[in-house]
């Protein structure tokens, strides 16, 4: 795959993360770095569970989704405001 296509699927990535991780989003620009470090994530993550994406164009949407989703998840972790419980 391309590098465009690979920046592109992870900007999708990254805007669908964060509209799916209400709270957890940190904005649109870092969301969509967030995908694109997210797509390489996933791919990791799934090739060490021995999954590999073989749908296409799609197949590495949901595989970049999921690794952002996880991104956005553990950054949220270390992000807390001290007035927040």
């Amino acid at each position: 795959m391309s590098l465009i296509w690979f920046v592109i699927i992870g900007i999708i990535a990254g805007y669908a993360a964060g509209k799916i991780m209400r709270g957890g989003g940190f904005g649109l620009i870092v969301n969509l770095v967030v995908g694109i470090i997210g797509g390489v994530l996933g791919g990791w993550l799934f090739s060490l569970l021995g999954i590999y994406s073989t749908g296409g164009i799609i197949g590495s949407l949901v595989v970049a989704t999921l690794g952002a989703i996880v991104l956005l998840w553990v950054v949220s972790l270390f992000n807390k405001h001290p007035g927040n419980n």
